[in-house]
């Protein structure tokens, strides 16, 4: 996600809107910089960085399912406990609430201190821990992103830095590769998973407008999901596109939405669907966008 100002919204609960060309379905024609999704328990959850909430959709409606004044929130994940974890971007921190929408803690630093500058997006392990991404400031100079892993018990760490805007976060399918989108430099990089969660050997996975001429040169990478046959879904901020690329580096296929910007995304049942969350106004508050669920061909 990218970073912007924050501002109250009074939510407008979406019924399904039209289905166009191609079998695209609008599920919420207007949502404040949706972001983060996660399919769970025959439930969409995601949330609406504009508006501060966490939204739900139930297949006929949108719901709201929490909300917290300044969080800013980024991504949402089911943790090991049985609750959620919310990354707040804008507060700094991780918080987690109940199955039933109550905030019931907050993380604000790691074990050593340190604290969370723009943590942003969540991949969950088999072993019942969570990576998270801190991006840093929204500025193109510093190189200062991070992840840290949060084990089972709830332990933070950090496990990589100097990383330019850490963005979206994906793990592979085995467990033993970890996926980063790099946003302000233009690419995907990946990481070995160690048995105790750190992370070693990064390196190169795509430059976008490598593996895609057509998202252009300075594409801007967020959100990635893995799907059961390890290929890669890379949303764009810049662009209303996801790109999906294999284990070999090599372009599967694209698709569009009728809207500017892609950043993130999420697959349904079966991985049938994608639902992806989309910007059509980056740079106006409340950066209304929309959600789409689309087949996935």
């Amino acid at each position: 996600m990218k970073r912007f100002l924050s501002f109250g919204l009074l939510i407008a609960f979406c019924l399904a809107s039209t289905v166009n060309a191609g079998g695209i379905k609008v599920i919420n024609a207007k949502a404040g910089f949706p972001e983060g999704p996660l399919w769970y328990k025959e439930k969409l959850y995601y949330v609406e960085y504009g508006s501060q909430t966490v939204m739900t959709w139930d297949g006929k409606q949108n719901h709201e399912f929490w909300k917290m004044d300044g969080c800013g929130p980024s991504a949402i994940v089911s943790s090991s406990a049985s609750d959620f974890l919310v990354t707040c971007y804008d507060s700094g921190s991780i918080v987690r609430i109940s199955a039933d929408g109550k905030t019931i803690g907050e993380y604000k630093q790691d074990k050593a201190g340190q604290p969370f500058q723009g943590p942003n997006d969540f991949a969950a392990d088999s072993k019942g821990g969570v990576y998270f991404t801190a991006s840093g400031p929204w500025e193109s100079e510093p190189i200062v992103g991070k992840i840290f892993y949060m084990n089972p018990k709830g332990e933070l760490r950090q496990v990589a830095n100097d990383l330019h805007y850490a963005n979206g976060i994906a793990l592979s399918n085995d467990g033993k590769t970890l996926f980063l989108a790099e946003s302000e430099a233009n690419r995907v990089i990946q990481f070995n998973v160690q048995p105790d969660g750190s992370l070693s050997d990064r390196r190169l996975f795509v430059r976008i407008g490598q593996v895609d001429p057509d998202s252009g040169s300075f594409a801007y990478p967020d959100g990635l999901k893995m799907d059961r046959n390890d290929n890669l879904y890379i949303g764009q901020l810049s662009k209303g596109r996801v790109i999906v690329v294999s284990p070999d580096r090599k372009l599967v296929k694209t698709i569009d939405v009728p809207s500017p910007g892609a950043p993130n995304l999420n697959f349904g049942p079966d991985e049938a669907v994608v639902y992806i969350m989309a910007v059509d106004d980056p740079n106006n508050a409340l950066y209304w966008g929309k959600v789409y669920e689309v087949p996935n061909k």
